[in-house]
């Protein structure tokens, strides 16, 4: 039997060898590649929103994929889940956003959600799909949305330790008041390894490894 093929569309090369290492590990025998464009998040920063433009480019990255051989494919960026839902419908193969898988966990979780970012373009589509998928499974939520200032300008100019200085104290301050947390990049999962037992009192979710865990339950 021809082995499947996992087409990965990112906006940060950064993601490219997280994502590898989770295939290898729940996806063995899945051929996999990765289309990247690092301009995109950076397009919707400028223009403060997504364009009909950014809708268009995800929704030709979705359709190359498909063309290239993707039996299924995964966009790895929260910012641009609207276009991606909107490409999924068109597409001939399944289309998953990121951050769905996680946001299901968090909706069977807990009421009281949280969800937290460096950058508000990608704070809003992250809560907004929480909103849905607790819709959708019938359950009322009650959820908390922060936004860590500082920590994206500091992780771009290349202070990472800041980064994760201001990510963990906002997650500290964040587990007393919910049940459990989504982080809505997953540049900030790394942080959560930095936290000591005492401080993870809540359950703290990531999009990659739920992501591909979902995806090995649909193709193994």
């Amino acid at each position: 039997m021809k082995p499947k093929t996992l087409g990965l569309i990112h906006t940060s090369a950064t993601l490219i060898p997280i994502f590898q290492q989770l295939c290898k590990e729940y996806l063995p025998g899945v051929n996999t590649f990765n289309i990247v464009d690092d301009s995109l998040v950076k397009n919707i920063r400028e223009r403060g929103e997504v364009t009909p433009a950014i809708y268009k480019r995800v929704a030709d990255y979705v359709a190359s994929a498909e063309d290239s051989g993707a039996d299924y494919i995964l966009v790895t960026c929260s910012s641009i889940g609207a276009p991606v839902e909107a490409a999924a419908e068109k597409a001939g193969v399944p289309v998953l956003r990121v951050d769905q898988p996680m946001a299901d966990l968090a909706v069977q979780t807990g009421k009281q959600i949280g969800v937290i970012a460096t950058l508000q373009t990608t704070l809003q589509p992250t809560s907004d799909l929480v909103k849905r998928r607790a819709a959708l499974a019938g359950k009322e939520i009650e959820l908390t949305a922060v936004v860590v200032d500082g920590a994206f300008e500091a992780l771009m100019a290349g202070d990472a330790a800041t980064h994760d200085n201001l990510v963990a104290d906002a997650l500290r301050k964040l587990s007393k008041e919910v049940d459990v947390i989504l982080l809505a990049q997953a540049s900030m999962a790394r942080v959560v390894d930095t936290l000591s037992e005492e401080d993870k009192t809540v359950p703290i979710v990531a999009s990659p490894p739920n992501a591909i865990k979902y995806l090995a339950g649909l193709m193994n």
